[in-house]
């Protein structure tokens, strides 16, 4: 899905075509007046998608329910418009300030905190269940070898996942805990994008920072911020190497999927998977 496509989708659900563009990725994430509109990918090859927006749309209001400060829906269920899940959201008061891990940390202690919802289930974090759409939506745009290297490392960080012990208690979690998921308003930190959230080890939610550490150029002492506001560093885990790779293999993929129109995409998935191979942890990897 491109942005001209997306703004199809826009003016098929009666929503301004001329709306601004903020975020594409999984989604196109547009602003107009008092709204965020998300519009995810075509629907038809994934139903997944579907259930997870309209799962995002319950979600938030049971989160808000509980106390955590999170992002609003402006309707109550998910749209389809031509295939494509359609939500709408609360427009948040502008940013007072960019969020830092800090930030995120209390709202990770609350979420963690939560037991199950009441009148719907958060399925598992399949943090490795969209490698294999990312990888066939990149085609003949990335080597076949590397593909098939990706599956198999997906296949084997898979199955050591599911054996871990976990140290905390499992139950729900953000799935994508990043302070770019954090939106501070004059008020304080709320939490936003809820669509990956998840019932499994609370780890998973950890592992994202400390990834962000060592891969992505996150400075240490906001890292050890983070941590001393949640109360335990992931990296003492013994599993923490294990959701590591299985995150790391799961990004590149991501990235994978983009490859076809954008020359930088195919550049970083290639650097990417190359320190994979050569089993260099300390190789930076950029966004594009």
């Amino acid at each position: 899905m491109d942005e001209a496509r997306a703004r199809d989708i826009l003016h098929a659900a009666g929503l301004p075509h001329a709306a601004e563009l903020i975020a594409l990725g999984e989604n196109a994430v547009f602003r107009t007046r008092d709204l965020v509109v998300k519009v995810g990918r075509d629907s038809a090859a994934a139903p997944e998608l579907l259930r997870r927006a309209q799962r995002e749309v319950a979600l938030a209001g049971w989160l808000a329910d509980a106390g955590v400060p999170t992002v609003r829906a402006a309707e109550p269920h998910a749209r389809t418009v031509e295939g494509h899940p359609v939500t709408l959201w609360h427009r948040l008061p502008d940013a007072v300030r960019p969020a830092v891990p800090a930030d995120l940390a209390p709202l990770l202690r609350q979420v963690h905190a939560l037991p199950a919802p009441d009148g719907f289930t958060l399925p598992r974090r399949e943090l490795l269940g969209g490698v294999e759409r990312w990888l066939r939506l990149a085609g003949d745009a990335i080597d076949p070898a590397d593909a098939a290297y990706l599956r198999e490392r997906r296949d084997g960080f898979a199955g050591r996942a599911a054996a871990l012990a976990p140290r905390l208690t499992p139950g729900p979690i953000h799935g994508d805990a990043l302070p770019r998921n954090v939106h501070v308003t004059p008020a304080g930190p709320v939490l936003v994008d809820l669509e990956t959230f998840s019932s499994d080890l609370r780890e998973h939610d950890l592992v994202v920072l400390a990834l962000s550490r060592d891969r992505y150029g996150l400075d240490p002492l906001a890292y050890d911020e983070f941590t001393a506001a949640y109360g335990w560093d992931v990296r003492t885990w013994d599993g923490c190497a294990v959701l590591r790779g299985a995150r790391e293999t799961a990004s590149c993929a991501w990235v994978a999927q983009h490859a076809p129109a954008n020359p930088a995409a195919l550049a970083e998935f290639r650097r990417r998977v190359a320190s994979l191979r050569a089993e260099d942890p300390a190789v930076r990897w950029y966004p594009f």
